[in-house]
């Protein structure tokens, strides 16, 4: 493709090149209710998150084998760092964030109230309808759908920003998704780079995808953070993502999957400043230079100082002369510049030459 980039809305804010990243607060498999949903709500709108995202899970219908297992790491000391790697039933995972679709609803009502834009991932067709109903600004496929064809089809009937998730899947699919959702005639798309692993491993993450998925696709690309602290995240958005995703947790020591790379309340606001102080930092393209950078450049360049006196007349370049600092005088390039120019007066040694000195 490699068309000109574009640019996607969710909420009441535009995702792209030319606009700030997208912050998101991922709270999906980290709550295990609708107040712990709402609480996370409100921590994420506090910290200035642009939107929260959650998952739709219906885990009777997801999960065929019961007996299906999942491990995942935990924190259980603080100090040290200690973990412990923990096998679970996948259905009780999911079965923890579930939530019925009048709490949904509560929970989206509770993201608008806090102006965050509201997102989900979702698993059937029918909770395409959910989230039209409930005015979702956003779906998210999951990486285990990305060769989900017909499901994806349908979202993006819906004309309803489509974010994808990639993880684990080739290029090709990813371009199979795209196409799909283009078929439909729905250029919303945001693509992310989703390491897997719960933690994911340093080798798993790949940022230089990021690059690789710019140079593929004119969408927002966005990258959907598994690992602690904030490094990872700073990295992505300085290659080019448009969008960071982060799991938060009301506490990282809780005994379910996820919470070990989450941020606490108390980080989170930490975490969107580091991404809002980066994109100062990377500035423009172009060199530009502020007046206070102008000033003090100033103060270490030279000037053409005399180093003995001249006569009204004489010429410049028959003067003793030294390039000394500072540099509010004739620069070292304008006295090259000016081979025939003569002194207008008398001019005692020591004397910085200025514009105004010479004609």
């Amino acid at each position: 493709m490699n068309a000109q980039r574009r640019s996607v809305r969710i909420g009441h804010r535009d995702i792209g090149d030319t606009s700030p990243v997208f912050i998101t607060f991922e709270a999906g498999p980290t709550h295990d209710g609708v107040e712990a949903a709402k609480a996370l709500v409100s921590h994420a709108a506090r910290a200035g998150a642009d939107g929260i995202k959650f998952q739709i899970v219906d885990p009777d219908r997801l999960v065929a084998d019961r007996k299906q297992t999942i491990s995942y790491e935990v924190l259980v000391d603080r100090a040290s760092g200690k973990t412990e790697t923990i096998q679970e039933s996948l259905y009780e995972v999911l079965a923890r964030r579930a939530l019925t679709h009048d709490q949904w609803r509560e929970v989206k009502a509770h993201s608008d109230s806090r102006n965050l834009a509201f997102f989900a991932t979702i698993a059937f067709e029918d909770e395409i309808k959910l989230l039209q109903d409930i005015g979702c600004h956003s779906i998210k496929i999951a990486s285990g759908d990305v060769n989900h064809l017909p499901f994806i089809r349908k979202a993006a009937r819906t004309g309803m920003c489509i974010q994808l998730d990639t993880g684990n899947s080739t290029l090709g699919e990813i371009e199979a998704a795209v196409d799909v959702i283009r078929g439909e005639g729905n250029e919303d798309i945001i693509i992310h780079q989703c390491p897997s692993g719960y933690p994911a491993h340093l080798d798993s993450i790949n940022l230089r995808i990021i690059t690789t998925l710019r140079q593929m696709f004119p969408y927002p690309i966005a990258f959907s953070d598994h690992t602690p602290g904030n490094s990872m995240d700073i990295a992505a958005v300085a290659i080019g993502a448009n969008l960071t995703e982060k799991t938060i947790s009301l506490d990282r020591m809780t005994r379910s999957i996820e919470h070990i790379m989450s941020l606490e309340p108390d980080e989170m606001t930490g975490f969107v400043k580091s991404i809002r102080d980066l994109e100062i930092a990377l500035g423009t393209s172009r060199r530009l230079l502020h007046e206070a950078e102008r000033k003090r450049r100033m103060a270490i360049r030279r000037s053409v100082f005399l180093d003995a006196p001249v006569r009204a007349g004489q010429l410049l370049h028959e003067a003793a002369v030294a390039f000394r600092r500072p540099g509010f005088g004739l620069a070292p390039d304008a006295f090259e510049g000016v081979p025939s120019a003569r002194f207008r007066r008398d001019l005692p040694a020591g004397h910085m030459v200025t514009p105004a000195d010479i004609e």
